[in-house]
């Protein structure tokens, strides 16, 4: 099982980025994606998950309202997008993969594949 994170780069504030999660390996059509970050020196979080068919969703507060995660089952893509940015969205994205749920998780130990981590800078 591999998932291949991409999309990260250097945005000013204000602006926006698209990450994009490519897995591979299995068939993840039928369990809960999500992505979380994670800032050096700090825990990593939960940002944003979405169930298997991509009908609920959960966000941390903080990106409520300017994040929007899908997914193509088709594809075995999940995606991240992410406006309105701000110099606090600063951190390495991981996408994620869950064990066997199938419903939106924010807890780190129900997912069990990572992705590689995609950095995101943004500046003020």
């Amino acid at each position: 099982v591999q998932l291949q994170a991409s999309g990260g780069g250097l945005e000013q504030a204000g602006g926006s980025l698209r990450l994009s999660c490519a897995a591979s390996g299995r068939t993840f059509s039928s369990i809960a994606m999500g992505w979380f970050r994670q800032v050096p020196g700090k825990e990593r979080e939960f940002v944003a998950g979405i169930s298997w068919s991509g009908g609920r969703t959960s966000y941390t507060e903080s990106v409520r309202g300017r994040f929007t995660i899908s997914r193509d089952n088709a594809k075995n893509m999940v995606y991240l997008q992410m406006n309105s940015l701000k110099p606090e969205d600063t951190a390495v994205y991981y996408c994620a993969v869950a064990r066997t749920l199938r419903s939106v998780s924010y807890r780190q130990n129900d997912y069990a594949f990572w992705g590689q981590g995609t950095l995101v800078t943004v500046s003020s």
